[in-house]
């Protein structure tokens, strides 16, 4: 194995060993974060359904918050076609 060094960087088989840790050590702390997150999130859905929502219902309308209005519009109408079919 050819090892190289540079002022800043060590190589080792043609990848910068430094850089590689840099980026494995960002992407674990977004990770643990995301963890974190994760949680706090079901924290509110837990604060949500003991003050009486209906957890389901707020994540379909968060999930309808981040689409286009027309994009909710046609899926709404198609919803509805479909529940009518099945005489629902």
């Amino acid at each position: 194995m050819v090892m190289e060094q540079s002022n800043t960087t060590a190589q080792i088989g043609g990848i910068a060993a430094e850089r590689l840790r840099s980026i494995i050590e960002r992407i674990e702390r977004v990770e643990r974060e995301r963890g974190k997150l994760a949680s706090d999130i079901k924290d509110i859905y837990a604060e949500a359904k003991s003050a009486g929502f209906d957890v389901p219902v707020l994540r379909r309308i968060i999930r309808a918050r981040k689409q286009e209005p027309s994009e909710v519009e046609e899926q709404e109408a198609l919803f509805d076609t479909y529940r009518h079919a099945l005489g629902m």
